[in-house]
């Protein structure tokens, strides 16, 4: 596993435990070498983000019980793949990011700039 450090440089805090997401399912948006998709970015999903994504064929809100999987909604906090997160950018339909959540390797994929633009504030975070 990567240094699980942030963009901001401090330690990286947890995305959700609820749902649990990771790419280790241990609540934070970690990485390693086994993580091909980069599932680094901790974003607060939202309807259109939903929409989107299920159309380009990956359905993130049905639950599959067989996974253990309830599904995501709106408001759900997730660690996102960054090529994703920087494809809903450019289709105008990007979620909300938890830059303390976000692992510092997402920016090998997505500049902090854009990052920064689609941050929530401190107070959004509760």
């Amino acid at each position: 596993m990567e240094p699980s450090v942030n963009v901001l440089g401090g330690d990286l805090q947890p995305c959700s435990t609820s749902p649990l997401t990771g790419f280790y399912r241990n609540g934070c948006c970690d990485t390693g070498p086994e993580d091909r998709g980069s599932h680094t970015v901790c974003v607060i999903v939202t309807a259109e983000f939903l929409a989107m994504s299920a159309y380009l064929g990956n359905d993130l809100s049905t639950p599959r019980p067989e996974f253990n999987f309830a599904g995501l909604k709106p408001g759900d906090r997730w660690c996102l793949c960054a090529a994703r997160f920087l494809q809903a950018a450019q289709e105008y339909a990007a979620p909300r990011v938890v830059l303390e959540a976000t692992h510092l390797k997402a920016l090998e994929v997505v500049p902090l700039d854009l990052l920064q633009r689609h941050a929530v504030g401190a107070d959004d975070q509760a």
